[in-house]
């Protein structure tokens, strides 16, 4: 698990739900490290820490699951969309290497 991904997710969950405290730290940290592993273990993908684009769906992703733990109804459409095309993107990827 990248740590520089998980940090850097962390601030940008924090700065968009308006949270200046260190607070929810340890639960939002381990919200998008849950993020991270579904994303690398159950979807197979290959997050990069250099890649905006993987950053910010980690943390729309982590900052949708914060504000919708209760909420037992699918993800929304557009990060839907987004994780299809993350998906489509690396499979094209790993087709192009072998």
């Amino acid at each position: 698990m990248d740590e520089e991904m998980i940090k850097s997710a962390l601030d940008i969950v924090k700065a968009r739900l308006g949270i200046s405290s260190t607070v929810r730290d340890s639960y939002i940290t381990k919200i998008v490290e849950g993020v991270v592993t579904e994303l690398e273990e159950e979807k197979g993908l290959v997050l990069d820490s250099a890649s905006s684009y993987h950053l910010m769906f980690v943390a729309d992703f982590s900052t949708w699951r914060y504000q919708n733990k209760d909420v037992m109804s699918g993800m929304p459409r557009h990060l839907q969309f987004r994780l299809h095309n993350l998906i489509i993107h690396m499979g094209g990827e790993d087709s192009e290497d072998v």
